[in-house]
């Protein structure tokens, strides 16, 4: 396929959104993909090929970090994830889906908020703690996509620091982003046009990716925190605005 203004918009898309992966771990397709659905390529590109970096970023951060990732922490998320997608798959066929994306915003801002505003927050000590978040996440990931906020949440009451918190994310991330591009593949949304666009986002992943990993290293760990409930509060407001406006 030729390299036409298409190409370099999703290029440049994803370029800068692989970035906000890189150094915080979470919240590149949520930025993502209401920026990629403004070219031309449409959703059944966008969704799949979303997924299929997912993927690749999740893979790519981990073997720089795995010995910082909190394993017990990750098999516990997961856990708490599987009995919550049966009810967010019952959420999802509700007649409440734009009150449930609104809910979702507010709390995601509310938390936000209130971490920048009041930097104290009680650190979570127990174990099974993760159990719960573990199941909001996977009530949310199943009815909204939205599965990363509640488990970002989780890092930031733990007080993980910088590399725990990326690499713990992805161990997370990596075997739901599995099953999530393996479905798109079997409802037949692999097509020639996604592995064109596939192949040439690689050398702007790596990139990306190589040039995020020194951004991150050169946060300082109070500072990447507030960092983080920043982005928290952004996706929050853009989930806000985009149900508001659906």
């Amino acid at each position: 396929m030729p390299i036409d203004a298409t190409l370099i918009a999703v290029l440049v898309i994803l370029f800068f959104t692989t970035l906000i992966r890189a150094v915080f771990g979470f919240g590149n397709a949520l930025f993502a993909m209401p920026l990629l659905a403004m070219t031309s390529i449409g959703l059944k590109v966008a969704a799949p090929l979303m997924a299929l970096l997912a993927v690749v970023l999740s893979l790519s951060i981990l073997a720089k970090e795995w010995r910082s990732a909190d394993l017990g922490s990750t098999w516990r998320l997961l856990i708490g994830t599987l009995p919550g997608i049966p009810l967010g798959l019952a959420l999802l066929k509700g007649p409440h889906e734009n009150t449930g994306k609104i809910v979702l915003a507010l709390v995601i801002i509310g938390f936000a908020v209130y971490s920048l505003l009041s930097p104290r927050l009680s650190k979570l000590h127990g174990e099974w703690t993760a159990y719960p978040f573990g199941f909001v996440a996977g009530i949310l990931g199943s009815a909204y996509n939205s599965n990363g906020p509640p488990i970002v949440i989780y890092g930031t009451l733990r007080r993980w620091p910088p590399e725990r918190f990326r690499a713990t994310l992805q161990g997370y991330f990596l075997p739901s982003g599995m099953i999530i591009a393996a479905g798109h593949g079997l409802g037949g949304l692999w097509t020639p046009v996604l592995g064109w666009y596939f192949l040439a986002s690689l050398p702007v992943l790596a990139l990306s990716l190589w040039l995020g990993a020194f951004l991150g290293r050169a946060i300082p760990r109070g500072r990447f925190d507030r960092a983080v409930h920043v982005l928290l509060l952004l996706i929050g407001l853009l989930l806000l605005v985009r149900t508001a406006f659906a």
